[in-house]
């Protein structure tokens, strides 16, 4: 019998998927089960992507360049100056999703036993792309009690060690919604040029910042031009989850050259993503502009909804469309399986992700869960109401 590999043990089941079994066995029983675990929008996809795809006129789906179609990453560069992003199209690189870019730019600037400083709670794969690259997460931990703000810079001082060679965000952030300000963003940019530090910035979210704050890109930082590496994707801004196309963005010569050998090793991303990718390109105004308005108000309705729960605490999303709730309960990862496998309120169940798995420090989350806002708001009333009564009938239910 072949043995397990060692980064085949560490490897972390996805809590965002782990629990699958129990979902369909409940969907099995007749039951309807209500997604709040994973950032799948259940918005459609614009319109002018779906019919790049029905309109293919290519008798043969080819290779494409590695670092991807000259002509997307032209549109792609233009888009960014659109956005205030001044970079030049051979200054991305098209990935299978953020999740390649994230991983290449991992695997281009650290080598094994490296750390990297990141705000918890973060995104889950986070964890499983520092396994691949065999580097180790460095936790400084964000605070439900202050709506997962940034921890003060003091905090990321104090880990820093000869080992540290960057710091990864999510702006605005998947688990929790927080936006970075501007000031906040400033000081992370001083800090690594301080220490020489790489900045890894997953910008995915960039087109869902509410409440009249406006997104403020690592790119735009001053005097660390060559330190920041940008993650960007199309699955979020065009609801297009399964197009699997994103980006690595940098002005960094050496870095990109030595992401486009990775990007060689698999040899091209997909072809029929990068249609509907450059496509997705050509998406009206008012596509995004009815879109935000549905987030916004998924968001007041969920948010307000959940804290009206009794010893459930929601901090009110700044961007994305995610929230970490506090839920009294002895164990989130007890109660999300036992929601979908011993529990149903008029034939509903609810799949949640349980929280412990987007934190690095152990024990962290326990009693947490992350909930995504993208169903329509009458599946979002039928889940909250079914989470209240599940909440009541739960035996491990603890009240402060």
């Amino acid at each position: 019998m072949p043995q397990i590999s060692k980064k085949g043990n560490e490897m972390p089941a996805s809590p965002i998927r782990k629990l699958v079994p129990f979902a369909e066995e409940a969907k099995r029983k007749g039951h309807k089960v209500y997604h709040l675990n994973i950032g799948q929008p259940d918005i459609k996809t614009p319109e002018v992507a779906l019919n790049a795809i029905r309109n293919i006129s290519e008798t043969v789906i080819e290779y494409s360049h590695s670092a991807g179609n000259e002509s997307y990453r032209r549109k792609l560069a233009d888009y960014y100056k659109g956005v205030d992003i001044n970079v030049e199209f051979n200054e991305l690189l098209i990935t299978t999703g953020g999740s390649e870019a994230l991983l290449f730019a991992f695997q281009s600037t650290l080598n094994p036993d490296d750390e990297v400083i990141i705000p918890e709670p973060f995104y889950a794969n986070y964890n499983a792309f520092a396994v691949m690259a065999g580097i180790k997460m460095v936790p400084v931990t964000a605070n439900i009690e202050t709506g997962f703000a940034l921890p003060p810079v003091e905090e990321f001082e104090k880990l820093i060690t000869e080992k540290t060679k960057g710091i990864i965000i999510c702006n605005p952030s998947n688990p929790t919604g927080y936006l970075y300000s501007q000031e906040e963003m400033e000081k992370i940019g001083a800090m690594v040029k301080k220490h020489d530090l790489v900045l890894y910035s997953d910008e995915v979210y960039r087109e869902f910042c509410y409440d009249g704050l406006e997104h403020f890109s690592a790119m735009n930082l001053k005097g660390i031009e060559q330190n920041v590496i940008m993650i960007d994707s199309v699955s979020k801004r065009y609801s297009s989850c399964g197009t699997r196309i994103g980006a690595i963005v940098t002005r960094n010569g050496e870095v990109l050259s030595t992401a486009l050998k990775f990007a060689q090793a698999r040899l091209s991303p997909p072809a029929f993503g990068q249609i509907a990718g450059e496509a997705s390109l050509d998406t009206p105004k008012e596509y995004f502009t009815e879109v935000y308005d549905e987030y916004i108000e998924r968001r007041n309705y969920m948010v307000g909804a959940l804290n009206k729960i009794e010893g459930v605490v929601s901090p009110m999303p700044k961007g994305a469309f995610y929230t970490i709730v506090k839920l009294p309960v002895d164990s989130s990862e007890k109660f999300c399986e036992w929601i979908l496998s011993s529990f149903d309120h008029k034939k509903q169940t609810v799949m949640m992700a349980p929280a412990s798995g987007f934190y690095a420090t152990p024990g962290k989350g326990y009693n947490e869960v992350r909930i995504a806002y993208v169903l329509k708001i009458e599946d979002l009333k039928n889940a909250v109401e079914t989470l209240e009564a599940a909440l009541l009938a739960y035996p491990g239910r603890v009240l402060e």
